[in-house]
């Protein structure tokens, strides 16, 4: 006997909302094989549960790289448990789509308040004051600014008030200081300026002797590629 479709204004929110539990893994099992017998001879529904679904993936690929707060994690599981207990009490497809979309929101705020993603690649060739060293930096826009990780090799470590001081110049040959250290492995700099602007990348040797311009000691050079 073939199947009779029920009245969408009837059931058509309650059938939504179990579509939306049979896509998550929340509906009661005395449920689940009756509607994925209706899924399986209706084209349409299973166009249904197929949107479910890949919202599922997307809610879940947004919490395995943000972990929430306990709060919210205890809040999620709370309402699944319900749901479990009563199954004649759905929710409605809008609010399940709602909540996707939370959680999506969540892991984007997240992960992009501290960068844009934008970013560029620079080596660092050596100078005479420096044969055989080398480097490379990744600069990194972010919302306080271009974040820089500098690693170079063979650089003797300076102390007794000397150390290393990183800048970025532009084509008009303006020197921005963007940090200090004492040695050049994994070293973190920061940036007020944008490399798209200031393309040339130097380090320097410098004295703590009160004079704040560089002292023209090269000792790496890069460039920015555009």
């Amino acid at each position: 006997m073939p199947l009779r479709r029920r009245p969408r204004d009837e059931n058509g929110g309650q059938e939504l909302a179990e579509l939306a539990a049979l896509a998550d893994g929340s509906l009661a099992p005395e449920r689940r094989a009756a509607l994925e017998a209706r899924v399986a001879a209706s084209p349409e529904l299973a166009d249904r549960l197929a949107e479910q679904q890949r919202a599922v993936t997307l809610a879940t690929s947004a919490a395995a790289e943000v972990e929430a707060p306990a709060a919210l994690r205890t809040r999620v599981d709370a309402r699944r448990r319900e749901r479990r207990r009563r199954p004649s009490r759905l929710v409605a497809i809008g609010a399940a789509t709602a909540a996707v979309a939370a959680a999506i929101g969540i892991g984007v705020g997240v992960l992009g308040s501290g960068t844009s993603g934008e970013s560029f690649h620079s080596a660092l060739a050596a100078t005479d004051l420096a044969p055989g060293a080398n480097g490379e930096a990744t600069l990194t826009k972010t919302s306080s600014g271009w974040r820089i990780e500098l690693d170079a090799t063979r650089l003797p470590r300076l102390e007794g008030g000397r150390f290393y001081e990183a800048w970025l110049r532009n084509r008009a040959g303006v020197l921005v200081p963007v940090g200090t250290f004492n040695e050049g492995r994994k070293v973190t700099l920061w940036a007020g300026v944008s490399p798209q602007n200031f393309t040339t990348i130097t380090v320097t040797r410098e004295q703590a002797d009160g004079d704040q311009a560089s002292s023209g000691q090269k000792v790496l050079v890069g460039r920015v590629p555009s």
